[in-house]
């Protein structure tokens, strides 16, 4: 990681099908893709980018990072959980920066693990939650108390998660951010980024 660059916290996932239906019935797949895409190509190399492996969000940054034009692998940080050991994607190799926290035997318990050092342990300057299920919806609720003077958007035109973390709380957030699918100009605007 880039010391002095200020973080940027990435809360995705794309929903599975078989489970929560109140995550798969409003996921835009394409929009999650697209929004993730998006914020990576957009706050790198800006800023630093932190976020947990989910495998299909892991597949994605991992493309920014070998498709960009500039090297800016050293601004990635990518967290798991060594319950997961035996699963991690293949992209995992495209990650320089990888933080493992410690198997503590119980998935539910390993992953909360993994989300508070990976919330609690860093400084933010903003957090995006994109699409994603109760695992987003958890991130949130954790860092929203672990940082509560930080901003946070939740990208509810990708649906899912994000949209239900909106909807929850819809006048404490920019409407941009359910109906924006312009996502690299809305990131850009929302970070005052100047290229």
């Amino acid at each position: 990681m880039v010391k002095g660059k200020l973080n940027i916290f990435l809360s995705a996932s794309i929903p599975l099908p078989d489970r929560n239906p109140k995550y798969i019935g409003t996921a835009d797949v394409i929009a999650i893709r697209d929004s993730v895409i998006a914020l990576a190509s957009t706050v790198l190399p800006h800023y630093n980018l932190i976020f947990g492996g989910h495998p299909s969000i892991t597949a994605l940054i991992a493309h920014v990072l070998t498709h960009s034009e500039i090297d800016v692998n050293r601004h990635v940080k990518l967290y798991q959980s060594g319950y997961f050991v035996k699963e991690f994607p293949e992209e995992n190799k495209y990650m320089p920066h990888k933080v493992i926290t410690k198997n503590l035997g119980d998935k539910k318990i390993s992953l909360a693990e993994m989300r508070r050092s990976m919330i609690e342990d860093n400084e933010y300057e903003a957090a995006f939650f994109i699409g994603g299920m109760e695992g987003v919806e958890e991130e949130f609720q954790t860092f929203v108390k672990a940082h509560p003077k930080t901003k946070v958007f939740p990208i509810a035109s990708t649906g899912a998660a994000a949209k239900i973390i909106y909807d929850r709380h819809p006048d404490l957030f920019d409407a941009r951010l359910l109906n924006d699918l312009a996502f690299a100009s809305l990131f850009k605007d929302l970070l005052n980024i100047k290229d």
